[in-house]
């Protein structure tokens, strides 16, 4: 199949789609008609002999060979706009809208303080933040780069270690006095436990001890399973029963009585903080740079996350 400046066209009018959610609004950040968009959609998919969408009156989804393409394509035109306004001499190189995907823990206690910094070092991007309790689907959804805690899913997408944290196990006071507290992983049984549903896997999180080298995973007795942190600490607080926090978020209450740290004489396992974009090859420069300001974020603040530690770049 010969290359022409139409099929280029074209395929920047799936991308918008892809980024904006809808053909309506492709065709209003394009300066095109609805009609428009359509039709150079219409050629796309004749041109290369596969549907591109799943569409219903009430969203817009790419099929499964639609999204391969875009995966393959998505880098290649942030590749084209870096390299221009490189070759124009632009300050600008990082710039146009980011869209971020974030589970609610990182969102609101670690990244949303500071966005106002990466706003003010980088004034050509346009960030958007859409904090989500599961990753979904970030590619046909049109995010840029995902950003989470725990392992990522088997997949297409690129996953980028950057720091892990300690885990902790804690109850109320007032638990701890009605209850008892714990002293192994194999006493969890025998207590009510609060699980975790992984925002990557959509499955509940194990917990996972180690001691003297050994690793346990505890069997737990549970009732109640969240898939948010911010109800995971207010449930645990009530006196619901044990959780597992990651340590920088309870440092304070811990401090002040509210919770009690239960098995100190066992490891907790390390959360890890991934990034996830949909590219086998570099990623864009509006990537590279949030991810950049993150682990800036990280390692310039000791004070306030103690327990992070950054991971070497793979």
């Amino acid at each position: 199949m010969s290359f022409d400046g139409r099929l280029l066209s074209n395929i920047n009018v799936l991308a918008a789609i892809v980024h904006s959610g809808s053909f309506a609004r492709a065709a209003e950040a394009l300066s095109l008609s609805p009609s428009g968009v359509s039709r150079a959609v219409s050629r796309l998919e004749s041109s290369i002999g596969i549907r591109l969408f799943d569409r219903t009156t009430r969203a817009v989804t790419l099929t499964d060979e639609g999204r391969r393409l875009y995966e393959e394509i998505s880098p290649l035109l942030a590749g084209i706009s870096d390299a221009v306004s490189l070759a124009s001499g632009a300050s600008t190189a990082v710039h146009g809208r980011l869209r971020v995907n974030v589970d609610p823990y990182f969102s609101r206690r670690i990244l949303a303080p500071h966005l106002n910094e990466f706003l003010n070092k980088y004034p050509g991007i346009s960030l958007e933040i859409m904090v989500r309790d599961q990753l979904g689907d970030i590619v046909a959804e049109g995010f840029d780069i995902a950003v989470r805690f725990g392992q990522p899913p088997s997949s297409s997408l690129i996953a980028r270690k950057l720091f892990e944290t300690q885990t902790v196990t804690v109850a109320s006071a007032d638990y701890v006095r009605r209850h008892g507290a714990p002293q192994s992983p194999a006493d969890l049984i025998h207590h009510a436990c609060i699980q975790m549903r992984s925002s990557m896997t959509g499955m509940p999180l194990e917990w996972v001890y180690s001691a003297k080298g050994d690793n346990v995973t505890a069997d737990i007795s549970s009732r109640l399973l969240v898939n948010e942190s911010e109800t995971l600490l207010a449930a645990c607080l009530a006196g619901a029963g044990i959780a597992r926090m990651k340590a920088e978020g309870v440092k304070e209450l811990l401090a002040q009585g509210d919770l009690v740290e239960l098995m100190t004489d066992w490891t907790g396992e390390k959360f890890q903080l991934f990034a996830l974009y949909p590219s086998r090859h570099l990623p864009a420069a509006k990537v590279r740079a949030f991810i950049d300001f993150i682990i800036g974020l990280l390692v310039a603040k000791p004070d306030k996350l103690i327990v992070f530690q950054p991971v070497e770049q793979q």
